[in-house]
């Protein structure tokens, strides 16, 4: 709302600009078998040239997940919604978000320089949950603090880890999620509903990660799943894949946390994410 445009406006100090996107070609050759890379095909002309994407899925690289991604069993889609509203109606498609932009304070909690400096280290192939005492203690650690309508991104370091790899070790990893023994394993928000209710208690209105589910993997079923909780029960956005590394060399260098975050999903009338 205006409220938290205005306070996001109110945190610019240097006016730095700092992209939060990843190449449209990454993660390359993508890590879910029904979400392939776009072909960029180029037309020329003797007066220039034009282009367009074949194959563009929203949710191939960096990206929100909308309303319509998933529902929760029995209660639907968010606000009790069922699959004729969403198929019939065309209720929740991105396009809402579009309107109005997501324009609102953001806070990166860096998970992997606190535990750089506790020596511990974040190996970013291996699953570790973060638990609402460890956000806690990452945003003490920090001095930030977060406020109604914040959006919070949460750096596990797990993409720039992956830009660097192979494409053996790349192509080993596509498909896995779900797959018993999983070997894409990372570090990520702890799925339970205490992680939900630690949001939701902070008023936080997006949460996004650099990771590919924002959520720790592999996933415990017995745990549950966080975007079955965050987004049709809450009504929350989810962004994934999102570039965090600049970001972050740009919060330790000036000892600032806070920034205001511009991001304008795709118009896509009855779009599932951007």
């Amino acid at each position: 709302g205006p409220e938290q445009v205005r306070s996001a406006a109110a945190v610019v100090r240097r006016g730095l600009v700092v992209p939060l996107s990843a190449p449209l070609t990454e993660p390359s050759p993508g890590l879910f078998p029904a979400r392939a890379g776009p072909k960029h095909v180029i037309t020329k002309t003797s007066h220039g040239r034009d282009d367009r994407l074949d194959g563009f899925f929203p949710q191939f690289s960096s990206q929100w997940d909308g309303l319509r991604h998933v529902r929760y069993r029995q209660h639907g889609f968010w606000g009790g919604r069922q699959d004729a509203d969403i198929d019939e109606g065309g209720a929740l498609g991105i396009e809402h978000w579009a309107r109005h932009g997501i324009i609102t304070r953001g806070v990166l909690i860096d998970a992997v320089r606190y535990y750089a400096e506790r020596g511990t280290g974040l190996p970013p192939s291996r699953w570790r949950a973060f638990t609402p005492g460890d956000l806690d203690d990452i945003l003490e650690f920090q001095g930030t603090g977060l406020t109604t309508g914040c959006a919070v991104a949460i750096r596990t370091g797990w993409l720039e880890w992956y830009l660097t790899l192979g494409s053996q070790t790349r192509a080993a990893m596509r498909g896995s999620v779900g797959r018993q023994p999983d070997p894409l394993q990372c570090p990520g928000l702890h799925a339970g509903a205490r992680t939900a209710a630690w949001l939701w208690d902070h008023r936080v209105a997006a949460v996004a990660s650099d990771n590919p589910t924002v959520e720790a993997l592999p996933v415990n079923r017995a745990t549950g799943f966080l975007h079955y909780r965050l987004i049709p029960l809450l009504g929350m956005p989810v962004g994934e894949l999102w570039a965090l590394g600049e970001l972050a060399r740009a919060c330790e260098q000036t000892g600032q946390y806070e920034f205001m975050l511009c991001s304008g999903p795709l118009y896509l009338p009855g779009g599932v994410g951007s």
